[in-house]
């Protein structure tokens, strides 16, 4: 555009100094000597300045529009790749889409498959449900057939064998009644010389004193019906409380159950008694099923909780009070969760309360690896006063429930009642169990502790 505005601009001058030379000449003709030859000479020189600049303005013009159709062309080039481009992928799209079809088509012709098959399916079931059905009933009527041919035909042979077993049976059966009736009468001998004997101590002053009485029981049978039975039994009690199981043992009372004991220089109190193995023992532990929280207090040990019919902890006072008396043994029965059942004794003693209730054990026998540290002195420990932390780890706060812990071992029958299904780590180390520093692991369903006077 600028080009052709300059041609424009010196068009006008280029006429103009042609006329003004045409003029000149005529001038000239006219008069020589007033106009001077140079005249011409400097209008051609601008009129090739201006042809000069024209040409320059043609050539950049000529440049610049290179320029812009390169351009042009490189933007066609790439809007041609990019369509082309466009155009392939839009034919993978149509491709894809038409697999999609061919692909929706065949799933729905499987549906369809599927549907029919189902409904051959539940009509089969349907008919193996009927004839299960009919199964049934014809087993039924066949194990009826059986029953009555069995009734109906034994032999006689049979029959009288039958018939004498049942005989047999009853008479057996009348011999329980009739020891049951003098088992039954016995006990209510037994529960009345009890009853007079507590009659008896709330009137004695003494309690060294002694009351002995014997009594007969017999029952006499023909020989038909049985021998005859006879029950020496020999009451030996205290007109005072005994002063444990044994005593009461010893005395005629071998039935395990809730007694009232009065050790020397205490109280009394109530106690579990457990007679077996030909003796009495004292139970001072009770744990069968988790019914009793036993991460208790100082206080609640010291004293004991729980009933003596189901769980309980007899208390380290009471426990203490008895055991003053002489040497005991301590005997703890465990069971884990595959009911297998072990146990373990110990020569033991017990210190009292100035001592936090020190025990030292050596073991004597049992079926069970040790667990418990021998010849030492194991002082109690609760969460709320823990005797003797080591390493600034408190063990029954760790490991719930009063024991006496020995540098946090791997023994605490006070711990948490815990399941199998219970299976972190910690749940099971805060837990019953037994674990001796070489052996296995033993998580405890149940847990008894008892004590037995070695004389």
């Amino acid at each position: 555009m600028k080009i052709i505005l300059v041609f424009l601009f010196i068009a006008p001058l280029a006429l103009s100094a042609r006329a003004e030379k045409d003029f000149s000449s005529f001038d000239s003709a006219a008069s020589p000597e007033t106009k001077s030859r140079f005249a011409m000479l400097d209008d051609v020189r601008i009129l090739a300045n201006g042809l000069l600049q024209l040409g320059h303005g043609l050539k950049d013009f000529v440049h610049k529009t290179k320029g812009q159709m390169n351009d042009i062309f490189q933007k066609l080039y790439i809007f041609d790749r990019s369509f082309y481009e466009l155009s392939l992928q839009t034919s993978e799209i149509k491709e894809e889409e038409e697999q999609l079809r061919q692909t929706t088509a065949r799933l729905q012709i499987n549906n369809e498959e599927i549907k029919n098959l189902s409904q051959e399916m539940n009509s089969k079931i349907d008919d193996l449900i009927q004839n299960k059905i009919q199964l049934q009933e014809k087993v039924w009527g066949l194990e009826d057939k059986v029953t009555k041919l069995a009734i109906i035909q034994p032999s006689m042979q049979e029959t009288k064998e039958i018939s004498s077993l049942k005989a047999f049976v009853e008479q057996q059966d009348n011999h329980i009644k009739q020891l049951l009736k003098i088992v039954e009468d016995q006990h209510v001998q037994l529960d009345r010389q009890h009853n007079q004997i507590m009659e008896l101590e709330d009137k004695v002053q003494e309690p060294s004193l002694l009351l002995f009485s014997e009594f007969v029981i017999s029952h006499n049978t023909d020989e038909v019906n049985g021998p005859t039975i006879i029950c020496n039994c020999l009451l030996f009690a205290f007109l005072g409380a005994a002063p444990d199981c044994t005593a009461l043992f010893n005395s005629g009372m071998q039935s395990s159950g809730v007694y009232t004991i009065k050790p020397n220089g205490s109280e009394a109190f109530d106690v579990y008694c457990e007679m077996k193995f030909g003796n009495s023992w004292t139970v001072i532990q009770n744990r069968v099923d988790g019914s009793l929280d036993f991460n208790q207090t100082w206080d609640a040990y010291a004293n004991g909780f729980g009933e003596l019919n189901e769980e309980f902890w007899l208390g380290l006072n009471k426990t203490y009070s008895i055991t003053k008396q002489g040497d005991y043994v301590l005997r703890i029965e465990l069971q884990d969760w595959k009911y297998n059942k072990r146990y373990i004794e110990y020569a033991f003693s017990l210190g009292g309360p100035e001592t936090d209730y020190t025990l030292q054990l050596s073991r004597i026998s049992g079926s069970i690896p040790n667990a418990l540290p021998e010849q030492t002195e194991l002082r109690f420990s609760t969460a709320d006063r823990d005797v003797d932390i080591i390493n600034d780890f408190n063990c029954p706060e760790n490991y719930l429930g009063g024991w006496w812990h020995s540098e946090c071992e791997e023994t605490n029958l006070n711990g948490k009642y815990v399941t199998p299904r219970s299976r972190g780590r910690l749940d099971r180390r805060k837990g019953l169990y037994w674990k001796p520093k070489k052996g296995r692991y033993y998580l405890l369903k149940s847990t008894k502790i008892m004590i037995h006077p070695t004389d």
